[in-house]
């Protein structure tokens, strides 16, 4: 790639959209594309989180006043639950980044993150700082406001009352201010977006000192979009659905209080008070003015092409701008504008969604004129294409289609990943040594596609990404984005591996092949007192996509251990030890993650008892599948199939986490279920939050949920009823199966109970009071009726073997 088409590749990073279908504004949305070209100003709205963010405030500053308007998320949202699916962690965090970015598409905002790990909740802002690194957070805050230069900047949350909320909340204020004091670029006020539940109550609210609040009507009507501001804030936030945000619009008069931290009040509801937006704000800017007022006022819904003259003369006399800042910035928008009122389409579609640095690919183009305006295609580049195209006239409505042929992306590329999980990274911070992209929420394929057009007599280079598209029966023309893979990724399965003993254990290894005819050599890297056989094996995949699965076999020694297992293929002299992970969901593009393929193998001594176990899914954790390593059968239950007859089999049933907020139907199952418990069974409830219980019936007796919890995984833990069964039989748990634990000890723990639970565990945060409900135990009838917030669903997945322990004495209990 040469240096020219990566510089302009930069140049345009942050408007392009990843995977996403093309853009095609029609002429409301390219009026008001000039509605923003003509108004300089802009808000940075900052918080922790996706889904913190105000959407109703992003859409108005967005659409009423026509700003340029973004949401700086410290986190990418990874220490999340998932709602829609099994993933968590960076997996998670994929999927949240995208639904913001899926949410600014809908409220017009753009946005920015940190290299902050969401790594769990926290109690209040020094727990955090002890995990995240503070000085590269704070370094990033400064980045992006010195690097977007907001006017103003909102904080969602107070940054005076620690121990309020989430940590990481108050975090994220407390880091707006302090950047704000070192900036060279001082925006000119700071808010702290404020309501009636940072201060307790209505009532509070009401009697409270609001001098240097401002309330502000921001549901107001958009005629040209036929919605109130709110009605579009409520799709945008519908957009995180992983977490269960969607949201009802509302219509009529609603207020929002901006409380003033630095800079000046304004006098009126006009928040820009005292800040030129116009184009006179520059030096040089009033001529672009005149120019782009005009068409404003006079913009032609019906043939937005007759403007093409007027803004070629404005993007030329951008082009002369000293102020380089605000010159790039409405360079680019300008462009586009220019691209949609010509109707100019273009597109370079490759004929293969994926390929490898060495494999030929075929690349389509398509280019067409939509408009009267005099328009050439001068020329296309991208990476290893010859420029064949020259001076084509393009006339009205008639398409050019040709195509560059075996092509390929050349073999210093790198292979498609997300950005910010290609460095290694500590539990409260991503490693990002790329300054230049550190904010961004993404970057697109590393191949630009540069189209030089003239229009009008004006050369314009415009960017585009080579994609893929096909036609899916049930939903039409589907975009993906273009992936550059290895020539092979490997799977372990499965991901933890119990071995109980010292006899030998076959673990299976999937090859997937990313070009046809391909082959190599598969190993395994393990324990150097360990032995594997065979040391190696031979293979050859003659179909592209095609996989195949083989087996080794592991002796392990005595002695307990948690360690890892890494598969690699040796091929062409080159070792690939990468496993392909996709996530895809309709309402988000589709994720590549390329992580190093490994498993974890716990070799530990541990007894179960009671071997089929029912499994009814909550919200997205696999717990189900981690007893399938201990040597369960687990079935997964149907809750409309839940009845006496088909529940008497199972020697202990579990219920995913969330499962009473989230499976409607155990608002009419719970009493079958507490029937199955006073038959003999053993039912184990994991964790559920307070809000939006399908049924308070969640046990056969009181108990009440609550919001606590233990939030540092190395909390001590004392027993409370060391001779309890569920402690010494078939397994003996001691202090040392808490150590290793991961995220959060546990969460939601119930904090009032009747007298037939026993509270089996106490623990706490430093600081606080002990907490008694991690994990409580009811006799009814013939069985056990068993609530647990320790957060297996986190620790199972990442091997910790004390966990494994416990869970199987919860269910052999009275086996």
């Amino acid at each position: 790639m040469s240096r020219r088409i990566t510089s302009i590749f930069i140049l345009f990073i942050s408007l392009t959209i990843f995977g996403q279908a093309p853009q095609k504004p029609n002429a409301v949305e390219i009026y008001e594309q000039v509605q923003k070209l003509n108004f300089l100003g802009k808000v940075l709205y900052v918080a922790a989180h996706p889904d913190d963010e105000n959407t109703k405030l992003i859409t108005y500053f967005s659409n009423h006043y026509h700003a340029q308007t973004a949401y700086l998320s410290l986190t990418r949202g990874d220490g999340g639950q998932n709602l829609i699916g099994t993933e968590l962690r960076e997996k998670l965090g994929a999927i949240r980044t995208q639904e913001l970015l899926a949410a600014r598409r809908i409220d017009g905002g753009e946005q920015f993150f940190t290299r902050a790990n969401d790594f769990g909740f926290s109690k209040e802002p020094n727990e955090t700082f002890s995990i995240w690194n503070k000085n590269q957070v704070l370094e990033d805050v400064i980045q992006a406001i010195e690097t977007f230069r907001p006017d103003i900047v909102v904080n969602r949350f107070a940054h005076n009352t620690p121990g309020t909320t989430h940590g990481h909340h108050t975090a994220s204020a407390m880091l707006s201010l302090e950047a704000y004091d070192l900036v060279k670029y001082k925006p000119k006020r700071v808010f702290f977006n404020t309501s009636w539940w940072f201060y307790g109550s209505q009532e509070a609210f009401d009697a409270a000192d609001k001098s240097k609040l401002l309330a502000i009507n921001s549901n107001v009507y958009y005629p040209l979009k036929g919605k109130s501001n709110n009605e579009i804030a409520a799709l945008s936030r519908s957009q995180h659905k992983c977490q269960g945000f969607g949201t009802l619009g509302t219509r009529g008069d609603e207020t929002e209080y901006l409380e003033l931290l630095r800079g000046d009040l304004p006098s009126n509801t006009n928040l820009f008070e005292g800040i030129d937006t116009s184009w006179n704000r520059v030096k040089g800017g009033a001529e672009i003015g005149k120019i782009l007022i005009a068409i404003e006022k006079n913009f032609n819904f019906s043939n937005p092409s007759t403007h093409i003259p007027d803004l070629i003369k404005a993007y030329e006399l951008i082009q002369k701008l000293e102020d380089s800042h605000w010159k790039e910035i409405k360079s680019k928008q300008i462009i586009k504008i220019i691209e949609a009122c010509s109707g100019l389409y273009l597109e370079a579609v490759a004929d293969t969604e994926t390929t490898t640095k060495e494999s030929k690919f075929n690349l389509n183009i398509e280019v067409i004129n939509r408009s009267q305006s005099n328009v050439k295609l001068i020329g296309v580049n991208a990476v290893n294409i010859q420029n064949e195209a020259k001076n084509v006239v393009l006339k009205n409505n008639e398409r050019l289609n040709f195509q560059f042929k075996e092509v390929s992306v050349g073999k210093n590329v790198d292979y498609s990943n997300l950005f910010w999980l290609k460095e290694k990274q500590t539990e409260g911070m991503y490693t990002v040594s790329d300054k230049s992209i550190r904010i961004l929420p993404e970057i697109t394929t590393n191949f630009p596609v540069i189209f030089t057009v003239e229009i009008e007599g004006k050369t314009l280079e415009i960017v585009k990404n080579i994609c893929y598209k096909f036609n899916n029966p049930d939903d039409g023309e589907t975009y993906v984005p273009f992936t550059v893979l290895p020539t092979f990724t490997t799977t372990i399965e499965p991901k933890v591996l119990i071995l109980n003993s010292t006899q030998a254990k076959e673990i299976t290894v999937v090859v997937k092949a990313h070009k046809a005819n391909a082959s190599g050599k598969l190993s395994l890297d393990i324990p150097t007192d360990w032995k594997v056989s065979p040391t190696e094996i031979p293979f050859e995949i003659a179909t592209k996509n095609e996989d195949k699965k083989f087996t080794f076999t592991l002796y392990p020694t005595k002695k307990e251990i948690t360690t890892k297992v890494t598969a690699k293929v040796t091929s062409n002299n080159e070792v690939l030890d990468k496993e392909l992970i996709t996530i895809q969901y309709p309402h988000i593009p589709k994720q590549t993650i390329l992580v190093t393929s490994e498993a974890k193998i716990v070799k530990l001594d541990i007894e179960t008892k009671g071997k089929n176990i029912g499994y009814i899914i909550g919200a997205g954790d696999e717990v189900n599948k981690s007893l399938e390593n201990l040597g369960f059968t687990v079935t997964t239950i149907n809750p409309n199939e839940i009845t006496d007859d088909n529940l008497k089999k199972f020697d202990a049933i579990l219920l995913g986490i969330r499962a009473f907020n989230v499976v409607d139907e155990l608002k009419y199952k719970n009493k079958t279920l507490f029937n199955y418990v006073a038959n003999g069974g053993n039912l184990i409830v994991q964790y559920n939050t307070t809000n939006n219980l399908v049924t308070k019936e969640i046990a056969p007796y009181e108990l009440v949920l609550s919001r606590d919890r233990v939030t540092n995984e190395n909390a001590k833990i004392t027993f409370l009823n060391p001779t309890h069964k569920v402690l010494n039989q078939p397994n003996k748990i001691t202090e040392k199966d808490f150590q290793g634990w991961v995220q959060e000890q546990g969460l939601y723990y119930p904090n009032k109970w009747s007298n037939e639970f026993i509270p089996i565990l106490a623990s706490n945060d430093e600081g606080e009071t002990s907490k008694t409900g991690g994990l409580v135990i009811a006799k009814h009838g013939k069985g056990n009726y068993i609530y647990t917030g320790l957060s297996f669903f986190r620790e199972l997945p990442e091997g910790v073997s004390g966990a494994f322990r416990l869970l199987a004495n919860i269910i052999a209990l009275d086996k």
